[in-house]
This record gives structure tokens, sequence and C-alpha cells, in this order.
């Protein structure tokens, strides 16, 4: 069982739009899902014109170094655009999924479901990071993925360090409930959320969690902290800030909501 840290002790979470987040753990820097191009235009054969709304809240320069990327999936430019390929090549290690470790090359690694990957800490010991399953949209996977592709969520551990998990694109509960299940309580979860739904896909069902079930997985995960992130910066979000906080409220979970 997971042993939490107090207030003060909780790792900073800089959000920096959509769903990119940079933080500090075990002496290694982690980004998710890097996100740095300016607003515009995402237009793909065969799939929904996506449309970038506000710019990123900081840059990779202003990150300074970064170990490692934990990418929930490299096939949509709302979780890996132009820039954050660029950046990838300057990233000593990229996690992501089996089929994206096989398209990026370079230093990206796949991790199937539970599976698990150590990394050295810079002052001894190690930092545990397992791949944990994720599903893009209402469904089996084997219904989804052929769609709306492959994605993976992480579970972060290590001596004397809190657990943190980070969803990626699900929107499955139920794979919420086999994460705690393996690695609950959590002290810190990246939740992404923003209800994103498209006409054309699922018939306009849910793809990523909508804020009650965020709240929900919460729950469900008994994290003390919840970091929303994937609720901003893209015009196919449904819902953003607002109805976090009053799921959260409605939850009676609002003091677990980390907004930043």
């Amino acid at each position: 069982m997971a042993s939490f840290s107090t207030p003060s002790e909780q790792l900073p979470v800089r959000v920096l739009g959509g769903p990119t987040a940079f933080f500090e753990y075990g002496g290694l820097r982690f980004l998710t899902d890097p996100t740095f191009d300016a607003p515009g235009d995402y237009p793909a054969p065969g799939r929904p014109t996506l449309a970038k709304t506000a710019p990123s809240a900081g840059s990779p320069a202003d990150l300074g170094r970064i170990d490692v990327v934990l990418l929930s999936h490299d096939e949509h430019p709302d979780n890996l655009d132009r820039s954050g390929r660029a950046l990838l090549s300057e990233v000593p290690l990229t996690l992501t999924t089996p089929g994206g470790a096989q398209r990026l090359g370079g230093t990206a690694r796949g991790l199937a479901d539970w599976e698990a990957v150590e990394l050295d800490r810079p002052g001894g010991g190690t930092v545990t990071v397992t791949g944990v399953p994720a599903v893009h949209g209402p469904g089996t996977r084997e219904e989804v993925e052929p769609i709306a592709g492959q994605v993976v969520g992480f579970v972060l551990t290590g001596d004397g360090l809190p657990t943190v998990y980070v969803s990626g694109d699900n929107a499955s509960l139920d794979l919420v409930r086999q994460i705690a299940e393996r690695f609950g309580p959590v002290d810190t979860a990246v939740l992404f959320a923003g209800a994103p739904r498209f006409p054309v896909l699922f018939g306009g069902a849910l793809i990523v969690l909508d804020s009650a079930q965020a709240a929900e997985a919460a729950g469900i995960l008994g994290a003390r902290r919840v970091v929303p992130v994937h609720y901003n910066s893209w015009a196919h979000f449904t819902e953003g800030r607002d109805e976090l906080v009053a799921a959260f409220t409605a939850a009676g979970l609002a003091d677990r909501l980390d907004l930043g």
C-alpha cells in the first residue's frame, strides 16, 4: 500500500496545456504527451480536423533537462504535435505503446500491459514505471483500437516515493479499477479528462473521461490528489475547468482537485 506524503511534500506538477505536464520524481524529470505548437488546425485524411485554440504555458527550453517522456500514444496531434516529435530526438527515453515505439524508433520503448521498466535515479536507487492499460473510446480495446489507436497509461513507484498514476487518453473506468487493485491508493493521479467526442466517432460517445468520470476515477483510485490535464487548449474538449470543479464538488472530492 502506498504511503501518502504530507501536503508540503507533494511533488510539484507543472501543467502546460492540453495533455502536457512536467514533474520531477525520484530525481528524474518527466514530461507527458508533449504538445508545444502554436494554435492552429490539424487536418488528417479520413479523420476529424483537430483545432488547437491556445498556446502552451511554456516551451521545452523553459523546462530544462527532460529525462523521460511518458507518451500515451503517438498517432494524434493533440497528444504529440510537430514540436513534440522534434523534442523526442533530444530526450534519452520515451515510453509509449509497443506500436508507437516501432513507428517512432530512436529512444522510444514500448510498454505492454503491466510491463515495468526500472530507471536509475541520479542519487542511487531506481524508479519503476509500469505500463497500464487504457482504451481511447467506448467498448473493448478490440473494438476501439482499430479506430482510435492503442494507448498506454503509466504508474510510477519507488522506495520512499509516492505512487503516481498518469492515465493517458483512457475512457474506461473498468480499467481504472484494475489499476487501483494493483497500485491503489495513489498519491497523485494525473487524469486526462475534457470529455472529448466527435459525432463521426463511436456515435459521439466519449473517447476520454468526462469530469464526472474523472471524479469517480479519483474515488476508485483512492487518490490523495488529482491533477487534471487534457481539458483545455483544443476545440474538441467539451468540458473544462468549471465542469471539473462542479463534478469534484458534487462527489465530495473538491479538496483533492489540484488545478494549479
